[in-house]
């Protein structure tokens, strides 16, 4: 059974996790950690999928916006800094046997023209129904369209 091939925005705070650090990382790849939301934990987990694109969204910053794209290349698996007490994603009701959260690598793909602010996607009719936009989501993995996905791609083409 084949998927329709999936787009994603994955938001983060570039003091934690930048656009730039994917671009650093070995081989341009890094696993998307430390996601603790259910909502997003179960896109993470039930349906993102290999081959999916993302985009990633600068958040508590300015501009706020879109910085580039990745490509996942592993689906769902369990976030093991969850086990971690040393790390800042530890929580001590996921248990290894019964894992809480869970993670996917993802790959640099592309650097975007220049950044897609929110300001400007806001001002996009094509992008009014867009969940990124939608007062009170406060996801840190949200699905766009497709057609959301190549607007916003275009848009960074333009000054």
């Amino acid at each position: 059974m084949s998927k329709t091939k999936g787009y994603w925005i994955f938001k983060t705070e570039p003091n934690v996790f930048s656009f730039e650090d994917l671009k650093k990382a070995p081989n341009q790849t890094s696993c998307w950690e430390g996601v603790r939301n259910y909502q997003a934990r179960n896109y993470l987990r039930d349906v993102i999928k290999t081959g999916d694109d993302v985009l990633i969204y600068h958040s508590q910053v300015e501009p706020r916006g879109v910085f580039g794209v990745a490509t996942v290349i592993r689906q769902g698996y369990v976030d093991h800094f969850a086990f971690d007490k040393k790390s800042p994603y530890y929580d001590p009701k996921s248990k290894p046997e019964k894992p809480t959260w869970y993670m996917v690598d993802v790959k640099y793909k592309m650097d975007l023209k220049r950044p897609v602010t929110i300001e400007e996607m806001r001002k996009k009719e094509e992008l009014k129904n867009m969940k990124l936009l939608q007062r009170a989501n406060r996801l840190s993995v949200i699905p766009i369209t497709k057609e959301e996905f190549e607007i916003i791609i275009e848009m960074s083409k333009t000054t």
